[in-house]
């Protein structure tokens, strides 16, 4: 099976012989940011890797289609939901809200926490969990604030 960066690149060269430029420009442009990425932190490039820096893409292109919404550009608001249409395909399922939910009392029983203040040792322990990969760490504060008193 193809890794994610795999696929990514075979994805530009269907786009390029497609000729479908939108598509192509997108793509190259998260595979110069994967590149980058593992320049300065001097790994591989991995799945770990691929799917952090597409996660802060696809952040980075919904505060900018917010952005441009609130300016009433429309057509540049509908150019970044359709690029992070195009980046979620490469991100591996997330858990589901059951599994969310019964890891997060797990990790909050392990870790001892009894209240708000002990946020940072659930969420210290969440990023050492194996499927830390799998977790949206923003949306799941709000869990861990609404499960602590």
């Amino acid at each position: 099976m193809a890794t994610i960066y795999e696929q990514l690149r075979a994805d530009i060269v269907i786009a390029l012989k497609a000729r479908d430029s939108a598509t192509a420009l997108a793509l190259r442009t998260t595979d110069a940011a994967i590149q980058r990425a593992a320049m300065d932190q001097n790994k591989p490039i991995d799945d770990a890797l691929v799917t952090a820096v597409l996660r802060k893409s696809i952040k980075t292109l919904a505060e900018a289609k917010a952005d441009f919404e609130k300016g009433g550009r429309a057509e540049l608001a509908a150019a970044n939901a359709n690029e992070i249409k195009l980046l979620e395909k490469y991100l591996p399922q997330g858990l589901s809200d059951a599994q969310l939910d019964a890891l997060l009392g797990e990790v909050i029983a392990a870790s001892g926490a009894t209240s708000r203040k002990d946020m940072g040792k659930v969420m210290g322990a969440l990023k050492k969990h194996p499927q830390a990969g799998l977790i949206d760490f923003g949306a799941i504060s709000k869990l861990i604030q609404a499960k602590l008193p």
